[in-house]
């Protein structure tokens, strides 16, 4: 049974998520703020955690942060919970790590629709565990570490999962819808720029080796070996 964390600060929202979760067969503990969610994670490691962006005291983009920044916590599904509906508070959160956004007002068969699908992308990813590699670029995914002509080149959590989807998908004209569906597991209206972004990003991380990863304009990306 999946271990659901829930942080929210409306008591009246986190007990019906707490219920509604637990009818459709989750184990669920609910908290209302960062210091009750710090105390209950060092007792045990939860499936996934539904994270609530404005939180009294230190937010849910902080704790995102913080969680992002624990080699530990690095992979832990966080679906952000959001009354913020700008494609820069959307972006935001993707950026920082988070699997996927559900804004408020939203509807239990939503919420769990979510869970269900962000729990079977981690899951997919958790086994697969190989080698990438394209020229001088090398990714082992189950020690999640990239390494450039030998040189650790740390990465965000986002721009490991963009580097290996196209690590992956070699010599394959990758769509930015493609990308923002394999990558985030959904679309929305900000996309172009959020993966432009990530690609920009990623390419300055990369430094030489970045000259394999090719833009094709108007349509989205292709990473080829030298």
């Amino acid at each position: 049974m999946p271990l659901i964390y829930c942080v929210e600060d409306d008591a009246s929202i986190r007990e019906l998520i707490g219920y509604a979760l637990e009818s459709q067969n989750f184990a669920v503990k609910t908290m209302a703020d960062s210091h009750e969610f710090w105390q209950t994670l060092e007792s045990e490691k939860p499936d996934l955690v539904l994270l609530d962006i404005m939180l009294p005291g230190e937010s849910g983009l902080d704790i995102l942060n913080r969680l992002r920044s624990q080699t530990a916590y690095k992979t832990l599904p966080v679906i952000m919970l959001t009354a913020k509906t700008s494609e820069f508070d959307i972006a935001k959160g993707l950026n920082d790590g988070a699997d996927d956004y559900v804004k408020k007002p939203f509807g239990i068969v939503e919420l769990t629709s979510r869970i269900h699908a962000v729990l079977r992308r981690c899951q997919a990813r958790g086994e697969v565990g190989q080698v990438l590699e394209c020229g001088t670029v090398h990714m082992d995914e189950e020690r999640h570490e990239v390494t450039v002509d030998g040189v650790p080149c740390p990465l965000t959590v986002k721009e490991f999962e963009l580097l290996r989807y196209m690590l992956i998908n070699q010599s394959i004209v990758l769509t930015r819808e493609r990308i923002m569906e394999a990558v985030w597991g959904f679309s929305y209206e900000g996309e172009t720029r959020t993966i432009d972004m990530h690609i920009r990003s990623l390419r300055q991380k990369l430094g030489p080796a970045s000259r394999m990863i090719h833009t094709v304009r108007g349509v989205g990306y292709v990473m080829k070996g030298d």
